[in-house]
C-alpha cells in the first residue's frame, strides 16, 4: 500500500531545504531587516521628541524669563514716570504758588496805597463834614 521510496523522500527534503533557503532569502530576511529599520526608525522618532520636548520646556523657560524681565522693566518704567510727573506737577504747583504769593503781596501794597489814600482823602475833606454836621445839627 503505501511504500516509502527514499529517493522521493530525498528529492522531497532537498526541495523543501531549497524552498526554506529561499523562503529565508527573498521573504523572511527582508521581513526581518525591514521591521528592525522599523524599530530603530521608532527609536529615533521618540529620541527626537524628547529632545524637542527638552527644547520646548527650555524655550517655554527663557520666554517666561523674557516676559518677567519685560514686566518688570515696564513697572520700573511707570514707576520713574509717576515719579517724574509728580516731580513736574510739584514744580508747577511750586510756581503757581509762587506767583499767586506774589500776586497777593502786590494786592496788598495796592490795598495799603488806596487805604492810605483814602485816609488822606478823608482827612483832607473832614472840614467839610463837620461843616455839613454843624449844618444839619443847626436845623434840627
Amino acid at each position: 500500500m503505501l511504500d516509502i521510496v527514499p529517493s522521493l523522500m530525498l528529492v522531497v527534503a532537498v526541495v523543501f531545504l531549497v524552498l526554506l533557503i529561499l523562503l529565508n532569502s527573498w521573504l523572511y530576511q527582508p521581513l526581518l531587516a525591514f521591521m528592525d529599520e522599523r524599530d530603530k526608525s521608532i527609536r529615533k522618532d521618540l529620541e527626537n521628541v524628547s529632545a524637542t520636548g527638552s527644547d520646548v520646556e527650555e524655550l517655554k523657560a527663557k520666554t517666561e524669563a523674557i516676559i518677567t524681565e519685560a514686566k518688570n522693566e515696564a513697572a520700573a518704567m511707570r514707576a520713574k514716570t509717576i515719579e517724574e510727573s509728580k516731580l513736574l506737577a510739584m514744580s508747577k504747583i511750586e510756581a503757581k504758588k509762587e506767583e499767586l504769593e506774589k500776586r497777593y503781596q502786590e494786592f496788598l501794597a495796592e490795598l495799603k496805597k488806596e487805604e492810605e489814600q483814602l485816609k488822606s482823602e478823608l482827612l483832607s475833606q473832614m472840614p467839610l463834614f463837620k461843616e455839613s454836621l454843624k449844618a444839619k445839627f443847626s436845623q434840627i
